[in-house]
């Protein structure tokens, strides 16, 4: 499979153009400047203020501290604080591009994004004669650190979904959006950065924010926002989690194609989701067997085995995000299963169902056992077979008897009862540390795949 898609320009900057300001976290003064590069170049630091002016092209292998910023180090040169240069330019659709800088750090300027696209805007952009390489996920990626969570999947384009709180779930604010240059100015670029009030004095005596004002942040005190100005949008916090996501995902070297989802995410949690994209697009590039490169692409065909991955359970469902409601099956035989569905707070319902107390919809655990025990069905069938899907048709005796929320392990169990040609029944029950949690007996048929 070729995950590389072409057929756009790659772009760069029509002239130079400058802005000046204090940087963050140092507090030193710092002239930036954005000046035009060739193709296939990237986009790279030079910091003019070095021996020799030293270029950079910052990726996740150079990341040596991601404290409320993103550093990265190479023999001669550090650079601080380069998230959201990076994201502009990245989010506006730019390339190739020379930052060029007097000191370690880019001017902070009002804490957003939105002084890097009007400087762009002032360089123009152009097209060049080289084709851009955007690179598409061969398989999901997912990283947890404690309550935070970070998801990639494929996905036809650049689409996050993020959900940003801090410890005491104050301010809890949730958003998807597909990112291209014109919503990435709109919607993304002017979002602030911000702080808690509470952190300040601490990240004083590290010296960090040497350089901070209302002038460049919104400060969280309690659950006041604290702002120079007026919030530029009611989710600005959000957006601005997404603005440095889009920033730090350059460092993978490569523009992404993927539905990221991610949960309090932060710059630690974004450069490793950088280098792992980053691993996987190079694995992508590394030469195949013959074997496996002249090997015949077969129609996915019913699961067989006692256990199965996720891969085969999508080869076997129809079904996929948001849809997929079986992670993994541990246990399968002719007639039973036993499945497993993690339930995050990733779950898109979980907007809606219920904002401040998440439970997992009763319907959603009915679907759970329906593609459970679907897949008992399919397994049955003959390895040489055509493609078959499963209809869910009625359910009876559904109970409930406990919420599901965030952080379940929903152990699925279907059994089943009942085969007359394509007709079957199951009873099934879902399972939450070994206590019921739901059950129902279903009804459903399987057909020939409509894709056949």
């Amino acid at each position: 499979m070729n995950n590389y898609v072409k057929g756009m320009k790659q772009r760069t900057l029509g002239r130079e153009a400058s802005v000046k300001g204090k940087a963050l976290h140092t507090g030193q003064e710092v002239t930036l400047t954005l000046k035009p590069s060739a193709p296939n170049t990237g986009l790279i630091f030079r910091r003019i203020d070095l021996f020799g002016k030293p270029e950079v092209r910052p990726v996740s292998e150079m990341v040596t501290e991601l404290e409320r910023k993103t550093t990265v180090s190479s023999d001669t040169v550090k650079l601080h604080t380069i998230e959201h240069v990076l994201s502009a330019l990245t989010g506006m659709g730019v390339d190739n591009a020379i930052v060029e800088i007097d000191a370690s750090e880019p001017p902070i300027v009002d804490g957003s994004a939105r002084p890097f696209t009007t400087l762009i805007h002032q360089c123009g952009i152009v097209e060049q004669d080289a084709q851009r390489e955007v690179f598409t996920l061969t398989h999901p990626i997912t990283i947890n650190e404690g309550s935070r969570s970070i998801i990639a999947l494929p996905f036809d384009g650049l689409r996050i979904t993020c959900t940003s709180a801090d410890d005491r779930g104050i301010h809890t604010q949730h958003l998807t959006i597909d990112i291209d240059p014109e919503t990435y100015e709109a919607q993304i670029a002017p979002a602030r950065t911000f702080t808690i009030y509470e952190d300040i004095e601490e990240l004083l005596k590290k010296g960090l924010i040497q350089g901070g004002s209302l002038d460049s942040a919104i400060i969280l005190k309690g659950d006041k926002v604290v702002s120079k100005e007026p919030l530029r949008f009611k989710d600005e916090l959000v957006r601005h989690k997404i603005l440095d996501i889009i920033g730090d995902i350059v460092l993978a070297g490569i523009r992404l194609k993927a539905h990221i989802i991610a949960v309090r995410p932060g710059h630690a949690l974004n450069a490793r989701l950088a280098a792992s994209v980053r691993k996987q697009w190079q694995e992508s590039k590394e030469p195949k067997p013959k074997a496996e490169a002249t090997r015949k692409i077969e129609a996915p065909k019913a699961p067989i085995g006692s256990a199965l991955d996720i891969r085969q359970i999508l080869n076997a469902l129809p079904h996929r995000y948001p849809f997929v409601m079986v992670d993994r099956v541990v246990e399968l035989t002719d007639d039973s299963l036993v499945a497993i569905k993690n339930v995050t707070i990733n779950e898109p319902y979980f907007q809606g169902h219920f904002p401040g107390q998440p439970v997992m919809p009763g319907v959603l655990q009915i679907e759970a056992m329906a593609q459970a025990a679907g897949l008992i069905m399919l397994r049955r069938g003959a390895p040489d077979e055509a493609p078959k899907v499963v209809f869910f048709m009625s359910a009876d005796k559904v109970k409930f008897r406990k919420a599901v929320t965030p952080g379940d392990t929903l152990e699925i169990r279907a059994k089943l009862t009942k085969v007359r040609g394509r007709i079957a029944a199951a009873e099934c029950e879902c399972f939450v540390n070994g206590e019921c949690v739901s059950s129902a007996e279903l009804l459903f048929t399987v057909a020939e795949s409509l894709s056949t």
